[in-house]
């Protein structure tokens, strides 16, 4: 992802340069010693993509937002810190209540902080401007001077990549309608994901939210079945696919279509609706994953009941035949539950914090096993999974010969996967189950559909609402008949310094020519110049010394002065850890927001990675005075300071002292 400066420069056409490369004849000892350490060449300010942002599947303007609650970056037109930083958050994921509680957080794994000492809790500081968005009724609106283009899209699925989108094209002045086959909005946000992790008033009030921009919405339809898809494309003028994948993949061995062994997905979408109020006393779940974390801390809260009809069996509630109201009873006890996993237990692919949580609450978890078949009894019921040791042998996992055993269980849960359905749209399987896209999320050789979400590659709920702000960006493109062009390489929400400038009043003037009178005032001299060519730093039609490499460079850890920052302990979120008796019965969410001066205390663990945060540190340390604040009455983020390269004699200091790498030595090149 990242591409160096060197790499950037290498192929670029020949310019002017004052000074020439290996120039290292000295005129004298005394030169040799009092300018070596000059480069000969001045700063110049690099915007750089932070790896947080880099590595954030929505691609949210994480150091952005950190920025404005530690101080940093100041809210425009009197607005309150919280909705300032809530609004430049909510411009790449509509979502950070949901996603500040359930989001893995691979932003806070590309953290550059973890350099220092631990990575900054970006999860907390958006869980904590999603509450407060929430709290405070904050409404999305169109912005100022957006027109209706008196375009019609069509969102097929309202999950996170469908509300995504439909959110992002609504704000670009489009019409969109969601088609969902469900009862709700949602998607995997609400029918696989437990209650007890997203509370469901808060989904409701984020979904709510995006809606009320004036989205139509058509729930219990599916497109396919109820309406084709030529009709929609008669309807239309373009469409979003982002049905996700809710369909869960069964064990692939035999005994498998016993009735009591169950897809992840039917078993969370069961409990989900309130359905499933308990299981059988022995659950195994296989998988690995979150989804299979999510099984089995659901299996154990629900516990069972000590005596059932053959009616009352858990599977025949799964497949939707009958509803229990068994709720005081079957949270008196326990059930057994046991995860199994191909990897081994410290390599599952599930969030570390929840697989630390589901051990503690009292879940078995198995690694190093793969299901070789599931035992049956006389009534064609389940009654055990019979696994196997894994090895490795030659770099591969291969089952150790000698090694079965059989794990008892009275529900057997599948959590390997996810599956489209695509009844009625069966032209789009790929044949791997999925939807293939290209760069801009549009089906290749279906002009004019795009596609996001788990239908391309079941993934993060964040990687799914990227997929729907990217796609809107190609959509857009696509309604004004422009042609799609490129993606940046590093496609996300940036900075935008030239917005900044706009918004604080510091818009850039039209570009004139100017006289030879205006040129000498600010100059102090006009004589032989080309009126057509000459420019000079004072002029206000341009952003002058600065260079945007965010949609090209991810700016690592080595190019900072991490010497500038001290080690300081993450502040955490509180967190109730329950017992393996505590957790029975216990639906209540867990995970609790920052309070308002903790919170900025987190924020200010910000290394602004790209970007000047305002440490003077450059300001202090240049010895020739040739950099300066900037008036305060011209300042804005980004523009802080400046250099008057009449005084700068290239001795890179400033550079060299600058925490966050957004000064380079490049003026001149």
């Amino acid at each position: 992802m990242s591409v160096s400066p060197e790499e950037m420069n290498k192929d670029q056409a020949k310019t002017f340069r004052r000074y020439k490369d290996g120039t290292t004849k000295w005129r004298s000892w005394q030169d040799k010693i009092f300018e070596a350490d000059a480069s000969h060449k001045c700063p110049e300010y690099v915007l750089s993509t932070p790896p947080c942002q880099g590595s954030c599947p929505a691609g949210e303007d994480i150091r952005g937002y950190l920025n404005i609650v530690r101080g940093v970056e100041k809210p425009v037109g009197g607005v309150p810190m919280q909705e300032y930083a809530w609004r430049r958050l909510t411009s790449a994921n509509p979502f950070p209540s949901v996603m500040g509680r359930v989001c893995p957080a691979p932003c806070e794994s590309g953290c550059n902080r973890n350099e220092v000492d631990d990575f900054v809790g970006i999860n907390s500081v958006e869980h904590y401007l999603g509450e407060y968005a929430i709290k405070n009724n904050l409404k999305f609106a169109v912005p100022e001077g957006v027109k209706k283009s008196g375009k019609k899209v069509a969102i097929i699925g309202g999950g996170p990549a469908g509300l995504s989108a439909a959110y992002q094209l609504t704000l670009k002045g489009h019409s969109c309608t969601i088609f969902d086959e469900h009862a709700m909005l949602g998607g995997m946000m609400r029918y696989g994901i437990p209650g007890f992790r997203t509370p469901r008033e808060v989904l409701d009030a984020e979904i709510k939210r995006i809606i009320d921009l004036g989205i139509e919405v058509k729930l219990n339809v599916h497109i396919g079945k109820d309406i084709t898809l030529d009709q929609i494309k008669k309807d239309y003028d373009a469409i979003f696919m982002g049905m996700g994948a809710q369909a869960g993949r069964p064990l692939p061995v035999d005994g498998a279509n016993a009735p009591n062994v169950v897809t992840a997905m039917a078993f969370l979408r069961a409990f989900n609706d309130g359905r499933l109020q308990h299981v059988g006393k022995r659950v195994v779940v296989i998988g690995g994953g979150d989804t299979s974390i999510d099984v089995a801390t659901v299996a154990r809260r629900l516990g069972h009941i000590t005596t059932t009809n053959p009616s009352d069996r858990s599977e025949h509630v799964i497949a939707g035949q009958v509803a229990h109201d068994v709720a005081e009873v079957s949270a008196k006890e326990g059930a057994e539950v046991v995860l199994c996993s191909r990897a081994p237990v410290e390599k599952m692919n599930a969030n570390k914090h929840e697989v630390e949580e589901a051990l503690a609450e009292g879940i078995q978890i198995v690694g190093n096993v793969t299901p070789i078949s599931v035992v049956v009894g006389a009534d064609g019921r389940a009654t055990a999974l019979r696994v196997a040791v894994l090895e490795t042998v030659g770099g591969k996992q291969v089952v150790k010969e000698g090694t079965e055993y059989d794990i008892p269980a009275d529900l057997i849960v599948s959590a390997i996967g996810q599956a489209v359905d695509f009844t009625g749209l069966e032209g789009f399987d790929n044949g791997k189950g999925l939807i293939n896209a290209d760069k801009h999320y549009q089906v290749p050789g279906q002009k004019g559909i795009f596609v996001g979400g788990d239908v391309i590659r079941p993934h993060l709920l964040t990687t799914a609402i990227g997929h729907g702000r990217i796609a809107a960006e190609s959509i857009e493109s696509y309604l004004a008949g422009e042609d799609l062009g490129k993606r940046p390489k590093v496609d996300v929400a940036y900075f935008d310094l030239l917005r900044k400038e706009m918004e604080v009043g510091l818009a850039p003037e039209e570009y004139h020519v100017r006289s030879k009178e205006e040129i000498k005032k600010t100059e102090g001299f006009a004589k032989d110049i080309d009126l057509g060519t000459w420019g000079t730093d004072k002029s206000k039609f341009a952003v002058h010394n600065f260079e945007n490499r965010s949609d090209k460079y991810v700016i690592p850890a080595k190019e900072l002065y991490l010497g500038h920052f001290p080690a300081v302990a993450r502040n955490k979120r509180s967190f109730v850890t329950l017992t393996a008796e505590q957790v029975l019965g216990h639906f209540e969410e867990r995970l609790m927001p920052l309070d308002d001066k903790t919170v900025v205390t987190e924020a200010k663990r910000c290394m602004s990675c790209g970007l000047c945060f305002e440490c003077d540190n450059c300001v202090i340390y240049c010895p020739q005075t040739a950099v300066f604040k900037v008036k305060k009455a011209q300042a804005t983020t980004g523009r802080y300071v400046d250099t008057d390269y009449s005084r700068c004699i290239g001795c890179h200091i400033c550079a060299d002292v600058c925490p966050t790498g957004y000064i380079k030595m490049g003026m001149g090149e």
